[in-house]
């Protein structure tokens, strides 16, 4: 197995070390795995799509703009 480090913010670590009997290495590597699972599916998802770039930024605005409307946002 390879190691791999990364950088948290230090009251995170802290949040973690009182937690002393989990295992976070298991849990990183669950979510990791997960995370990649799902990027995988988008990928496949979008390896079949028709939409141009131009359709998907059209799309991604729609999606923001109705989602602040229903939270009274703008």
């Amino acid at each position: 197995m390879v190691n791999v480090t990364l950088a948290i913010p230090e009251e995170l670590k802290l949040e973690l070390q009182k937690h002393s009997e989990v295992n976070w290495s298991a849990v990183i590597r669950k979510a990791l795995a997960e995370h990649l699972r799902k990027v995988r599916i988008a990928e496949t998802i979008a390896s079949k799509s028709k939409l141009t770039k131009e359709d998907v930024k059209e799309l991604d605005e729609m999606i923001k703009r109705g989602i602040a409307n229903n939270h009274g946002i703008r």
